[in-house]
């Protein structure tokens, strides 16, 4: 077992950039965290205070600010205390990062295709509100996998599976390479343990080769440089386990990888980094397509470096990589490398990773009202995906999904630009506006001021945020051509009466339509009308005090149109065996196909149907009416019910998990914490009363689970 880290060693790490109150801060959060979990014990049998101690030495790697490093001590704290009380002690900056991990943590992130979009829905909105807790999660998570011989197998491969699809994009977008290449080393060796052992020792067999070769050419190299009076820094390595697994589960073979001897040369700058790429390609021949120029045209996560292939000492081919200081830091820490609070331009740093967090923002914002296959797959497309990277004219980077077109650039840059586009030239060459975009494409959109989206777009476009915008403009479209249609057809129907619109439709008389069945204004009630919810003559009867109230109009439309034969039946309710009268289903009992339902006619919004057993009816005697399902129609209804269970730990996904299983949606949670147990409120669709009743008594399996009801 190593030696555990300590405090001193962490704050020496951090010289000479910290002040002396820093250290008092920093001292203090050790302290108080070593409090909380004296006698505490990892499964290891490690002194629990070694977890915090070691995240926050992971981080010291990536200069994270003071606040950072005290968060990271008093990561497990809210397990113990109250965010009050940390809170009190450490103020409210720190508390909100700690309540951020806190809050991720109870969740237990899980990669199966059932739950995962709804616990990368929790997650990416947490991660969204502070940076920091995404550099805490990824420290945190490394010295899990570090200690993970402790776990059952089956942890270990979840703990894997959720590190890879979840965590490692994070990682790799924010640029942070360190702790990137070593989650997904040990995650492959906990997910194919066979496998990773496997290159360990073919790796292990061919060392001393290996080595042997790097040197060799490691010494040519460094005589070239040294010869033209280049200041440099060089370092050989073999590719990671995971990197040489990944190319050989693409097909490659063992012979065939030539970057697994790999070369990384550090100048002093820019111009060095190019001449010496000159004097190697002069001596040694360039790999043909190998060479990608990422100074000129850095990487969107502002990743920097010349890149080449060369067939080295004795036809070996190598990899190699040419970057100035500035740049390999940037490489090894990605953005946490410039995260300062105490330095110039913190605000620019701070705007540079609100971008660098939008495209969170962007899935969770559009998906707030979709199933969550729905969420998975886009968040899959968007963001776990590999990326291109395209260039405006200008050469600004933007990093679209593999597969996206012209139209996802479009929106990319502005919702505007996306609005209005008519054409697209891609490296000065036009193509249809479906063309899929390559990595380094140049790419300049043509738009049209009177121009708008196509919905032919929709059959097409990648991106979450594109489909979003176009959908969102004919909506907006929709809505005013029935609101133009609903005055239209208003304004007939007063010629045809031979009424004036300014007597019917007064100002007194509008605010009593709007009271009546709850509109806002007078635009809505025309869309109300255009979208035929209402009739134009509905909603004039309804200004005349001397006519019949909502409620009689009503009672004698269901009365004339019992007295015909019943239509083709197309409604899911039969209101008095007619399918067109309108209704809707009661919010207090949600009822679901096949309970025993009744109507009650409200004013202004039709028959409201009420379960038989809905305490709201147990005292209604007038205004009823019956109504029934319609069972030619088939549907998916929301429901309420209450789970109460005897365990204070967090089984969500147990519960969803289930309600996957047996195909039933989870449209909304509520949790309420009580002294020493969970209880759920969960919202489900479901199709019928039987598909409820299934779903409930397939609860009760679980031992957790004490009772099990409809609200």
């Amino acid at each position: 077992m190593n030696q555990p880290i300590t405090i001193e060693e962490i704050i020496e790490k951090m010289q000479p950039d910290i002040k002396s109150d820093e250290i008092q801060e920093i001292k203090k959060a050790y302290e108080f965290a070593k409090k909380l979990h004296q006698g505490e014990k990892r499964l290891n049998d490690e002194d629990f205070i070694t977890h915090p101690l070691e995240v926050a030495n992971i981080l010291t790697t990536l200069n994270v600010d003071t606040t950072t490093i005290c968060a990271a001590l008093l990561h497990e704290s809210l397990n113990t205390i109250t965010k009050e009380e940390l809170e009190k002690n450490f103020g409210s900056e720190i508390t909100a990062i700690v309540n951020s991990i806190n809050k991720i943590n109870k969740l237990e992130l899980t990669d199966d295709s059932e739950t995962s979009a709804i616990y990368l829905r929790k997650v990416l909105v947490g991660l969204a509100e502070d940076v920091r807790v995404l550099f805490i999660k990824l420290a945190d998570r490394l010295h899990n996998l570090r200690t993970s011989e402790a776990l059952k197998e089956r942890k270990q491969k979840k703990t894997a599976n959720e590190t890879m699809s979840v965590l490692v994009p994070i990682a790799h977008r924010l640029g942070i390479n360190s702790i990137k290449s070593e989650l997904e080393n040990l995650s492959l060796k906990y997910l194919k343990p066979e496998v990773y052992q496997d290159i360990l020792e073919r790796l292990h067999n061919e060392e001393k080769d290996l080595k042997d070769v790097l040197e060799e050419m490691q010494d040519s190299i460094s005589n070239i440089l040294i010869d033209h009076d280049i200041h440099f820094y060089i370092k050989s390595r073999v590719k990671s386990v995971y990197s040489i697994y990944n190319k050989l589960n693409n097909g490659k073979k063992w012979n065939s990888i030539y970057d697994i001897l790999a070369l990384r040369i550090i100048v002093d700058n820019v111009s060095d980094c190019y001449t010496a790429l000159g004097l190697i390609h002069a001596k040694y021949r360039p790999i043909p397509n190998r060479f990608k120029d990422y100074i000129a045209m850095p990487k969107e996560n502002m990743y920097q470096s010349l890149h080449t292939g060369v067939f080295g000492v004795d036809g070996n081919r190598f990899e190699v990589q040419i970057r100035t200081w500035e740049m390999d830091e940037l490489a090894e820490k990605g953005i946490a490398s410039h995260w300062s609070y105490k330095e110039k331009g913190t605000k620019k740093v701070q705007n540079m990773m609100e971008q660098k967090l939008e495209v969170f923002r962007n899935l969770i914002e559009a998906n707030e009202n979709d199933n969550d296959v729905e969420f998975e797959k886009n968040v899959k497309s968007d963001f776990l995906n590999e990326c291109i990277y395209v260039f405006t004219p200008k050469g600004d980077v933007v990093e679209l999904p593999i597969n996206a077109t012209p139209i996802d650039f479009a929106y990319r840059i502005h919702t505007d630009v996306g609005d209005t586009t008519v054409g697209c030239l891609v490296n000065d060459n036009i193509v249809p506006l479906s063309y899929e975009l390559q990595d380094n494409d140049i790419i300049k959109i043509k738009t049209n001021p009177n121009s708008t989206p196509s919905k032919e777009w929709l059959n097409f476009v990648k991106t979450t945020h594109a489909k979003t915008k176009i959908k969102s403009y004919f909506s907006k479209q929709d809505k005013d051509y029935y609101i133009a249609k609903g005055k239209e057809l208003l304004e007939n129907t007063l010629r045809k009466k031979k009424l004036s619109f300014d007597s019917v439709l007064n100002s007194e008389n509008v605010k009593k339509i709007c009271n009546d069945l709850k509109l806002k204004d007078m635009n809505e009630i025309y869309f109300s009308i255009g979208s035929l919810r209402y009739t134009a003559l509905y909603i004039i009867n309804l200004t005349y005090e001397d006519k019949k109230n909502v409620q009689d109009l009503l009672i004698e439309k269901i009365g004339s149109q019992a007295k015909n034969e019943p239509k083709k039946l197309k409604s899911e309710i039969l209101v008095a065996n007619s399918n067109d009268i309108l209704f809707n289903l009661a919010k207090c009992c949600k009822p679901v196909k096949d309970d025993p339902i009744i109507g009650y006619i409200t004013k202004g919004e039709g028959v409201s149907v009420h379960t038989t057993f809905c305490k709201n009816m147990k005292k209604k005697t007038e205004k009823l009416i019956e109504v029934k399902w319609n069972p030619e129609i088939e549907g998916t209804y929301l429901t309420d019910i209450i789970v109460k269970t005897n365990a204070g730990k967090n089984h969500l996904i147990d519960l969803i998990s289930k309600a996957t299983t047996k195909n039933v949606y989870v449209e909304a949670v509520k949790t309420k914490e009580l002294e020493n147990n969970l209880n759920y409120e969960l919202t489900i669709k479901v199709k019928n009363k039987e598909e409820l009743e299934n779903f409930l008594s397939s609860l009760l399996d679980f031992n957790f689970v004490c009772e099990v009801k409809r609200k």
